[in-house]
This record gives C-alpha cells, sequence and structure tokens, in this order.
C-alpha cells in the first residue's frame, strides 16, 4: 500500500507543479486546495470522511480499513513529498500524461491489494450494488462535474490537460485492471 501510496503522491507532485487536476475526491480537493490555499493532504482527508460510510456498506470492514489508511497515508504523503521533489522545468503536457500514469499505476497497486482511496468510487460501486447503477457511468459523470468546475478557478487549457490526465489515469486501470488477475493478501 505504501509503494501505491507513494506513486499517487508524486503524480500530485506533477498536478500541483503544473496547476493541473484530476477527476474523483481528489480532483475536487485540489480545487478547495487552489480556492483556499488550504493543505492538500489536509483537504483530502477531510474531504474524503463521508464516504467511508459507502465503502462499509458496498465492501465491507477490511476494505474500508485498509482504504482508510491509504487515504491517510496518501494525505501525509502529499503533504512531505513535495519537500524532496523540486521542478525546475516541466513540460504541461508529459505532466499531465505522466501524473494520470503514476495514478493510475498506484490507484492499480491499491486495488490489486484491496484498498482504493475512497471517495466517488466507493460510492459509485454502492450505487450500483443498491440501486443497479453502473459504477463506471456514476464515476464518469462526477468526473465530468468535477472537471466542469474547474472551468471556474483554471484556465480552460489547464482543464483541457487535466482532462488528458485522467483519460492516461483511466487508461492504465482498464488495461491492467481485470478481475482474474493477481490480487494480493
Amino acid at each position: 500500500m505504501f509503494v501505491g501510496c507513494l506513486f499517487v503522491a508524486l503524480s500530485l507532485c506533477f498536478f500541483r507543479e503544473t496547476r493541473l487536476l484530476t477527476g474523483g475526491i481528489t480532483g475536487l480537493s485540489f480545487l478547495v486546495h487552489y480556492l483556499g490555499h488550504w493543505p492538500l493532504g489536509a483537504v483530502l482527508f477531510v474531504i474524503n470522511l463521508p464516504f467511508y460510510v459507502f465503502a462499509w456498506l458496498a465492501m465491507g470492514k477490511v476494505f474500508t480499513l485498509k482504504s482508510f489508511a491509504a487515504v491517510g497515508l496518501l494525505s501525509l504523503l502529499a503533504e512531505f513529498v513535495p519537500t524532496l521533489v523540486r521542478f525546475e522545468q516541466v513540460d504541461p503536457v508529459f505532466s499531465a500524461v505522466i501524473a494520470g500514469l503514476l495514478a493510475g499505476i498506484g490507484i492499480l497497486i491499491l486495488i490489486r491489494h484491496g484498498a482504493s482511496l475512497g471517495g466517488l468510487g466507493v460510492m459509485a460501486l454502492y450505487l450500483q450494488k443498491t440501486r443497479g447503477w453502473r459504477a463506471g457511468t456514476v464515476q464518469m459523470i462526477a468526473d465530468v462535474l468535477i472537471l466542469g468546475l474547474a472551468l471556474l478557478v483554471l484556465a480552460p487549457d489547464k482543464v483541457l490537460l487535466s482532462v488528458l490526465s485522467a483519460v492516461a489515469l483511466n487508461f492504465v486501470i482498464a488495461v491492467n485492471h481485470r478481475p482474474d488477475r493477481y490480487f494480493g493478501f
């Protein structure tokens, strides 16, 4: 779980450096961070808190506890890793792609070990389980809304690059996450 969170934390450095964001609760946390200048890690942790109810109901106790630990660790790493990394120059297109790929790999590692970074994905799974709504559709609608809200905070070119990053992230998960593949213990 540490390695997965570390990959995601490094992706957050790229997002922050080029003032981009992603979808989901992390994207919403970036919007709050950019608007209020509050620490990203703290915002990410607090915004995720209500979603543990959905995790408990949809995925059970072990998954919820692992996800809580992963979000807590990511929240700490989101503040610590930037003290270890310095960027003198980062191309925004490269940043969007590498941030999406790193986040996707980190999330994939967490999924394969029975955890997540909580948030909207867990709510989407809950709605799929209880209401029959397709989780992927719920997640996509939420991401579109969050990236749409970003237009109120960021320049359109930054939002477009953020969409590119979300595509890179989802590409990693779509290509590599299949139920019949390895799951760690």
